[in-house]
Formats: structure tokens, C-alpha cells, sequence
């Protein structure tokens, strides 16, 4: 076999049509041998004798696509020291496009002998372990264009490939599950009618099923669990996992792009799957374990602040090369659209504390790439200090969990709630005005893939997880949900009534929010998960979507108010609003209002009132702020939204000095939830008798 020299640059393995480079960072080896793998079980080993500032490379002609590789990293295994090479382990490459193949359990994917974690493990892993895979990197884009949504136009859906596929009738069997499922027109078209502007995708990083999940029947399913933050997770590819799974990722992207849908990754740059002092070594461990893991003060352990075992370390210049790279390539080489950090505080902790102006933040923001993309943060991680709502940096948004508690709380009639509700529905100013960020920063949800879907939130007061085989331990005990008064499925029609007019509410509210609301898979048709709130093991029918056969009310709803969001911008401002009229406007009303139930202005007594459950918010839409795309006026009909979160009926009157004549357009008492062009008109001064728990939208033409 020829080996030329090659370049240390880029990392990875590239090919160029006539062969492959291969590149890899280590500074705790001795040597690294680059093993080619063929189908009989063999492998050729090529050492890489070319080194450049700790990068070991060569070219060899005639390697193509396919070729599944590893590399065996020969140097000191020293825990003590936190140096573990070892080269009976056949390593992943960091920078793989595509990795084939799956982790067959056992003691040979360990890099100690079970029982002696301190000592050296020679069992060879190369028939248990995954491989590396070059790819080919050539695809027809045509005239792909990104869609570019900007983030006031914005409606989010969170959704995993599988769970969101696996049971839809019209997807043949071959395609259930997978990235090609995305790209068919029954996907498609859902959310297209559903107003979906931007699919935001759970963990498609190819990631590892852990040991212990293994062993009990389990598996980890929503994937927050990476080995290859460059290559497409092979199990949700139809058409192979030599190199296919990246053509196939593609193909749905292109798809989704055709439809005017964003592509967004859920994206765990936090951690790897090789988990603690006791975990496989599968990749990074063995390759540089001090290079790119957060070590404790006694080096055989991990620090740990994202409760899976270890955290990367983020003052690395190659751990923030490795991110940065990853970033780009998904928006460069898989034209995704942005990226939502799970864990997002742990990538800000420098040294110990949450640092908001840390190096990873720094590149981002330079970066004229990723930059240039939507940056979504979970802002919060298991660390000291870790829950950040609202102090990440002004060019990214966030995941609101103080929206999502807040809005549980109204409904639920948790006391005291008004006025942060208020808060919360105007775009939480408190959290983002301060550092020149807008409403937009702000992304709205009141439930996501972790935690109770939208049917079990008004279906069960406690987690109910006993299939994870933790005992119920796991998962979170306090979800501000309400059962509706029956704990689990009921058949009385009283509690299904009420719980069905709360999902609305939920629906309702979050579409009436500014920020940006993000739905997730399934709460449309009303997904249950029997009251686990943690199916992160659960790959089956309790995740799985089932999507009815003749569509349901709840979906029909959740379209109009996805649509009514969309067609008046009243709903979307891209400004916070300023409690006063707005100059140049020639209207006297400023642009917000809000109201008790009697059509009286609110006090300080009215917010602060410990029973209080109930409001009116007029939005005037001849008062928005913001100029259109060429700088005009925007203006919009003007609405009043009146919250009913009291356990009994209430009269609400129509305030006098805000407008004329009102008609109904949302009455989520009523069992489809819209009236469009039939609701009654009301008049100024008129009383409506608003149903406990219940939500009523007037409309007002400009």
C-alpha cells in the first residue's frame, strides 16, 4: 500500500476522488496507527508517522468512500496521571462523517479489566466496537436554498425522527423511522398545514446506546448520548451506514428546504458517551483523555456538571476547535439552519463558574459562519450556579423555562401568578431587555420532549415512570401539572371536557405569546406517555406518535391558532412594548392595556392579589412600534385577549374606551376552539360570561 505524507489539515479522513487524507490530534500519544478494516474481519495498519503541532497524518491513494477505519493509540495508561491510551482499543475518529455499525457490550470496549479500574485492559475491542467510515462528499444540492426564516415569523416544532415517523399509515415500512421519512410528503405536508416553519430535530449525532439501558431491555432513545458530533446517526438511515446515512440526511434537508421548513439540531456538545472514570473507551479517551475532558483534581475522575459522567473541557483549544469545526460543517456540508445546545450552561464554564463571556461564546460570535445561523440555548445544566435564564449572550435565544412554569402555573390556578404571567406573555422583558436583546430571544413552550406531554400535563398530577426500571426515581417530581381531578385516563365526560378546554388554553396561550413558540411532536393529536415524563429510554409505542386516522379537533385547533399567529404580526412584535401610545401613530391608546374582568384598569392591588386569576390584555395593533421590511408602518387589527384561570365562571366586560365593535374569534369553551367568520359581535361594554378555565380572543379590523 502506498502512504504519502498527506496534510495535517483538515482533520478527519477527506477524500478528494483519488484518495483519502487522514488526520487525528493527539498529544499524549506515542504513535497512532491508522487501521483500514475489511469485511473478513482483517484490518492493514499504517502508522502515521507525519506529525505537525500534535496532528498525525497521511494520504493513501485509492481509499475510497466506504472504507471503514479506527485508529490504536499507542502511549502511556497512566488514570493516575490522567492518561489512558491503550492500544487494544480501536478508537473512533473525533472528526468522522459517517461511523458504521453499533457497541456489542462487553468487557473488550473497556479500556480496564472489570474490577481494576486502574489497570490496563488488553482485550482487543475492534470486533465489538463502531467504525469510522469515509464518506463521499459530493452531492447534488440543485438549487437548495436555505429558507432563512427570521426568528418573528417563526413557529418551532420539536421532534424526534423516529418518534415523529415510526407509525404514520402512510409512510411504506422500509422508511418508517428515518431520515428519508422526513423528506416524504405526508411529513411534509403535516407540517405545512400546521404552519411549522422550522423543525427543530432531537439528537441525530450518532450516539451509543448505554451498557446498563442494554442490559435492561433498553435503550437510549433520545439520543443524548454522542460519540461522533460529525456523522449522522446510522440507526435512522433506510439505505445503509457505510456513507449512506449521509446522502440520505442530505436528501431530507433538500426536501424540507423545497417546503420552506427549516432544519434545526438538537446538538449535546457538553459530553460524550464515554461517560465516567468507568466508562468505555471508545474515542476521545483514549485518543487525549486530558485534552478533552474536564479532569478533577485527582485525575482518574471526571468533573461532572452534566449528571452523565463527564463534561468536555471547554478551555481546550482543541475542544472548541472540534465544536467549531462541527458547527460548521452541519450549516456548510448538511445546510442545517441552526443548532439548539442542550446543557448550554456547561459549554460556558471556563473553569468552574458559568461564564457568559467565555471562549466558546467568543468564537460563536466572530464566527462568520455560525453566526449567521439561529443559536438556541438550553440555559441551564445539573452544575453549581447552572440554571441561566435569560443571561446567555444578546446573539442567542433561549429556551424559557420561566415561561413554560409560569403559563402551568395560571392554568393550574396556582396563586400569585398574574404578574409574572404578564411578563411572560409580553416576552419576559425582565429576562432580555436589560442587555439589548428583544421578545424574539425569548423561545415559548410549555412542554418539549423531556418531561409530560401536553395530554399528561392535564392528565396526571405525578410522574408515573415505573417502565424505566428506576423504581420512579428518575425523572422530575415537581411538573406544575394538574390532573383535572382523576389521576390517568378517565372516561367521565366532565374531566375529559376540562382537560380537552386545557390543552386548548395551553395551545391558545403559547400562539398569543410574544417570543417564539415551539410545539412539540404529538401534542397536536394529543400524544399521552401514560404519565412517564422521562422516556428517554422508552424506544416504543409509549414515545412513538400515533397519529389518528381521521385528524381531531385538537389538531384543527392548534392549525388555526398557529395560522392566526402567522397572519398578524399584533402576535409576533419583534419589540417589546412600551405601556404608552406610540408617536406618529395618531393613536391616543398606548399599545398594551390591561384590564379586570369588570373592564377597569389594573392596580397594583389587582396584580398583587393572591386569588386573582383572571385579566383582559388589549394589544393595539395601530400601535406597533417596529417598521416593516423597507421601513413603513406596520399596522394590524387590534385584539383582547381575556384569561379565565378561576375554578368558576366569570363575567368580563368589553373595556369601553378601546374600540367600537369586537367579534369572537377564539372561545376555547367551545369544542373546535375557533369561530372564524362566525363569532358573535360584541360591542363595547357588553358582558361575556367566560366558562372556568377558559380563554376568549376579540378581533377588531384596523
Amino acid at each position: 500500500m502506498q502512504v504519502w505524507p498527506g496534510e495535517a489539515y483538515p482533520l478527519g479522513a477527506t477524500y478528494d476522488g483519488a484518495g483519502t487524507n487522514f488526520a487525528v490530534f493527539s498529544e499524549a500519544a506515542d504513535r497512532i496507527e491508522l487501521c483500514l478494516l475489511h469485511d473478513d474481519g482483517s484490518e492493514t495498519a499504517v502508522e502515521l508517522r507525519e506529525t505537525d503541532a500534535f496532528v498525525r497524518h497521511a494520504y493513501l491513494p485509492g481509499v475510497m468512500p466506504g472504507q471503514r477505519y479506527g485508529f490504536r493509540v499507542h502511549g502511556p495508561y497512566a488514570p493516575e496521571r490522567g492518561l489512558r491510551c491503550n492500544s487494544a482499543k480501536l478508537l473512533l475518529d473525533p472528526y468522522a462523517r459517517a461511523i458504521s455499525g453499533s457497541v456489542k457490550w462487553g468487557e473488550e470496549v473497556y479500556g480496564y479489566p472489570f474490577g481494576a479500574p486502574d489497570k490496563r485492559n488488553d482485550l482487543d475491542s475492534a470486533p465489538h466496537t463502531m467504525t469510522s467510515v469515509v464518506i463521499n462528499p459530493y452531492f447534488d444540492w440543485g438549487d437548495d436554498r436555505r429558507p432563512r426564516t427570521e426568528y418573528h415569523r417563526t413557529v418551532i416544532y420539536e421532534a424526534h425522527v423516529k418518534g415523529l415517523t415510526m407509525r404514520h399509515p402512510a409512510l411504506p415500512d422500509e422508511l418508517r423511522g428515518t431520515y428519508a421519512a422526513l423528506a416524504h410528503p405526508a411529513i411534509i405536508e403535516h407540517l405545512a398545514e400546521l404552519g411549522v416553519t422550522t423543525l427543530e430535530l432531537m439528537p441525530v449525532h450518532q450516539f451509543v446506546n448505554d451498557h446498563r439501558l442494554v442490559d435492561m431491555g433498553l435503550s437510549n432513545y433520545w439520543g443524548y448520548n454522542t460519540i461522533g458530533f460529525f456523522a449522522p446517526h446510522n440507526a435512522y438511515a433506510s439505505w445503509g451506514d457505510r456513507g449512506q446515512q449521509v446522502l440520505e440526511f442530505k436528501s431530507a434537508v433538500r426536501a424540507l428546504h423545497e417546503a420552506g421548513i427549516e432544519v434545526i439540531l438538537d446538538v449535546v456538545y457538553n459530553h460524550t458517551a464515554e461517560g465516567n472514570h468507568l466508562g468505555p473507551t471508545l474515542s476521545f479517551r483514549g485518543l487525549d483523555n486530558a485534552s478533552y475532558y474536564r479532569l478533577a483534581d485527582d485525575p482518574r475522575y471526571y468533573m461532572d456538571t452534566t449528571g452523565t459522567g463527564n463534561s468536555l473541557l471547554m478551555r481546550s483549544p482543541h475542544v472548541l476547535q472540534l465544536i467549531m469545526d462541527s458547527l460548521r460543517y452541519w450549516v456548510t456540508e448538511m445546510h442545517v439552519d441552526g443548532f439548539r445546545f442542550d446543557l448550554a450552561a456547561t459549554l460556558a464554564r471556563q473553569f468552574h463558574e458559568v461564564d457568559r463571556l467565555s471562549s466558546f461564546f467568543d468564537l460563536v460570535q466572530q464566527d462568520p459562519v455560525v453566526s449567521q445561523v439561529k443559536l438556541i440555548a438550553e440555559p441551564w445544566d445539573v452544575g453549581e450556579g447552572g440554571y441561566q435564564v435569560g443571561n446567555f449572550p444578546p446573539l442567542w435565544t433561549e429556551w424559557n423555562g420561566k415561561y413554560r412554569d409560569t403559563v402551568r402555573d395560571l392554568w393550574r390556578g396556582e396563586p400569585r401568578t398574574l404578574a409574572e404571567f404578564a411578563s411572560r406573555l409580553t416576552g419576559s422583558s425582565d429576562l432580555y431587555q436589560d442587555d439589548g436583546r428583544r421578545p424574539l430571544a425569548s423561545i415559548n413552550f410549555v412542554t418539549c420532549h423531556d418531561g409530560f406531554t401536553l395530554h399528561d400535563l392535564v392528565s396526571y398530577n405525578t410522574k408515573h415512570n415505573e417502565a424505566n426500571g428506576e423504581d420512579n426515581r428518575d425523572g422530575e417530581s415537581h411538573n406544575r401539572s394538574w390532573n383535572c381531578g382523576v389521576e390517568g385516563e378517565s372516561d367521565d365526560p366532565a374531566v375529559l371536557e376540562l382537560r380537552a378546554r386545557q390543552m386548548r388554553n395551553f395551545i391558545a396561550t403559547l400562539m398569543l405569546s410574544q417570543g417564539v413558540p415551539m410545539l412539540s411532536h404529538g401534542d397536536e393529536f394529543a400524544r399521552t406517555q401514560r404519565g412517564n415524563n422521562n422516556a428517554y429510554c422508552q424506544d416504543g409505542e409509549l414515545s412513538w406518535v400515533e397519529w389518528p386516522e381521521d385528524g381531531s379537533d385538537l389538531l384543527e385547533f392548534t392549525r388555526a391558532m398557529v395560522w392566526l399567529r402567522r397572519d398578524h404580526q399584533v402576535f409576533r412584535r419583534r419589540r417589546f412594548f412600551h405601556g404608552r401610545p406610540v408617536q406618529g401613530t395618531h393613536d391616543e391608546l398606548s399599545d398594551i392595556a390591561w384590564f379586570t374582568p369588570q373592564g377597569e384598569e389594573m392596580t397594583q392591588r389587582d396584580w398583587t392579589s393572591a386569588q386573582a386569576g383572571a385579566l383582559t390584555v388589549f394589544l393595539n395593533g395601530n400601535a406597533i412600534s417596529e417598521p416593516g421590511p423597507r421601513g413603513e408602518r406596520i399596522t394590524d387589527d387590534s385584539f383582547l385577549l381575556m384569561f379565565n384561570a378561576s375554578p368558576k365562571s366569570l363575567e368580563f366586560v368589553v373595556p369601553v374606551d378601546h374600540g367600537r365593535q369586537w367579534r369572537v374569534v377564539v372561545d376555547t369553551a367551545l369544542p373546535e376552539g375557533v369561530t372564524p367568520g362566525t363569532g358573535a359581535k360584541i360591542e363595547a361594554g357588553d358582558r361575556l360570561t367566560l366558562v372556568d378555565r377558559s380563554l376568549t380572543v376579540l378581533q377588531r379590523p384596523a
